[in-house]
């Protein structure tokens, strides 16, 4: 029975990933094609399998583009602040934004770094940096972070103040930090190497 449990258990959590995985991907494929499938055979006369998708790949590419130059993002703020007024485009727009942008490697406000803080009360506590600042409470102004600790996968979290004493960064990045933290810890190596702050700079 030990055995059977163990076995029927393995073969759950290795097969409903991947169904998961391969059904959304159909699904994401089906929904952008049968959107952009109708108007390009209407164009074509003739219907192209898989057309759909790319074309809403090379919208993207073209958006993308002229979002990163002067004028483009210009006018994407502009158009924000304009539609950021409408109470329910705010309320789903404004979070979901936010939490993709903290994935984003060029943007300032995203995750800079995986650390490690030694918390005398949790012990370990691995999170995202997402910002340095100083703090003054009227004893002296103190470096601290704001270390984003995700507590439901990484949709779901507390935001927690750390001096930055206590932080050690380990040699993660932040895509394995994520990836970490989807698998429940399991995607941690064997060997993890950390640094402390001090040693960082001290180095640079």
């Amino acid at each position: 029975m030990q055995w059977f449990r163990r076995s029927l258990l393995a073969g759950f959590f290795v097969t409903v990933p991947l169904i998961v995985s391969v059904v959304a991907l159909v699904w994401l494929f089906q929904l952008v094609d049968g959107f952009m499938g109708p108007y390009l055979v209407e164009r074509l006369g003739r219907e192209v399998p898989g057309l759909g998708l790319l074309a809403t790949v090379a919208g993207l590419l073209v958006i993308g583009a002229v979002a990163t130059n002067v004028l483009g993002r210009r006018l994407v703020e502009r158009t924000e602040r304009t539609l950021m007024r409408v109470p329910v485009f705010k309320t789903i727009y404004a979070p979901v934004k936010q939490l993709i942008l903290a994935f984003s490697p060029d943007n300032e406000y995203g995750f800079k770094r995986v650390v490690i803080i030694d918390d005398a009360e949790r012990g370990f506590v691995l999170g995202f940096l997402t910002k340095e600042f100083d703090l003054d409470r009227g004893e002296g102004v103190e470096r601290v972070m704001a270390i984003y600790v995700p507590t439901n996968h990484l949709y779901l979290g507390d935001v927690r103040i750390y001096p930055s004493r206590l932080a050690s960064f380990p040699n993660i990045s932040v895509q394995e930090g994520i990836r970490i933290f989807l698998t429940g810890g399991m995607a941690v190596a064997d060997l993890v190497r950390a640094k402390d702050q001090d040693r960082d700079e001290t180095q640079e």
